[in-house]
């Protein structure tokens, strides 16, 4: 269980499941208002952080430098909206959803904020409810007397003897008024912190598959052709020529050739085909609100105000 004063180390640092696939950054914790222990932790999820989901933080460690919750990576992403009112606080309904989802037993929560001598005090007669806490407000967030306003962007809510109302804080740093009028206070303001995701956009394959063309070529081929020549008798074709009869009747055959094209088809390889990935950078423009603090001076009309620049500025 992660104690009060680990609740700086908290805020704005990863938030992973039990199977070490980080799921956000924690961005609030949430503490009981009966016990003043932390009881959720938000977790800023989504492409570019603007989904906010709440995860029990009673079973969560810290690892290292970030915390470990033992809840699925879909399952965190995928708790109910809860609506926490203007006092960053949320009511017995939206708590009583989130146990149910993260399937925890409502009654043995109640009893545990109920048991005699335990830690806290009981909120309006409501036991079970949580108030926001940030980052900022953790050193002094025990003993504290008396109400605490409405804190900037990191208060506490307050815990063992307080009996005042806890106060709604945000994320990064302002503390509200304690005591007697303070003669001083800070002013906050949130800074826009962009990351990245990776995530899937497509696939790729490469798939062969066989078509038939028609192909032209010309190939030269030979024949043979008659050709009738007559010789006139001459002494070195008499003896040949007067070698038969007189007169007969003969016959003589001449066979004849020709060439004819032969089509055959070999497959050959004729080149590699693959698929390579090249990592292209390019610049994307993200647009985010941020809220910032804005302190006045008011005076009686009596009184001049004067305000010095310490920066110099």
């Amino acid at each position: 269980m992660i104690a009060k004063e680990q609740i700086p180390t908290v805020l704005d640092h990863p938030v992973y499941d039990a199977e070490g696939q980080k799921i956000g950054d924690a961005k609030s914790v949430y503490l009981d208002d009966a016990t003043g222990r932390p009881e959720w932790v938000t977790v800023k999820t989504g492409l570019f952080g603007t989904g906010e989901s709440f995860v029990p933080i009673k079973d969560a460690s810290l690892v290292q430098d970030h915390l470990e919750v033992p809840y699925p990576k879909d399952r965190v992403k995928g708790a109910p909206d809860v609506d926490v009112d203007d006092q960053g606080h949320l009511d017995e309904r939206e708590e009583r959803r989130l146990y149910e989802y993260y399937g925890l037993s409502w009654d043995d929560a109640w009893h545990r904020a109920n048991q005699p001598g335990e830690e806290g005090w009981a909120h309006g007669g409501t036991t079970g409810t949580a108030g926001m806490a940030g980052a900022a407000g953790a050193a002094d967030m025990a003993g504290t007397t008396g109400d605490r306003d409405r804190a900037g962007t990191a208060g506490m809510t307050p815990t063992g003897e307080t009996t005042g109302a806890a106060g709604m804080s945000g994320t990064a740093g302002m503390k509200g008024d304690l005591g007697p009028a303070p003669d001083a206070m800070t002013r906050s303001e949130e800074q826009l912190h962009v990351g990245t995701e990776q995530v899937e956009t497509g696939r790729v394959r490469l798939r062969k598959y066989v078509v038939t063309e028609e192909v032209q070529q010309t190939v030269p081929v030979r024949h043979e052709e008659v050709r009738v020549v007559r010789e006139p008798i001459t002494e070195a074709n008499r003896d040949e020529a007067l070698s038969g009869p007189e007169i007969t009747e003969a016959e003589h055959e001449v066979t004849l050739h020709e060439e004819r094209p032969v089509v055959e088809t070999r497959a050959v390889p004729v080149e590699r085909v693959r698929l390579e990935t090249d990592e292209v950078s390019e610049e994307q423009t993200v647009t985010g609100e941020v809220r910032k603090e804005r302190i006045e001076v008011e005076t009686d009309d009596t009184l001049v105000a004067r305000e010095d620049d310490e920066r110099g500025m």
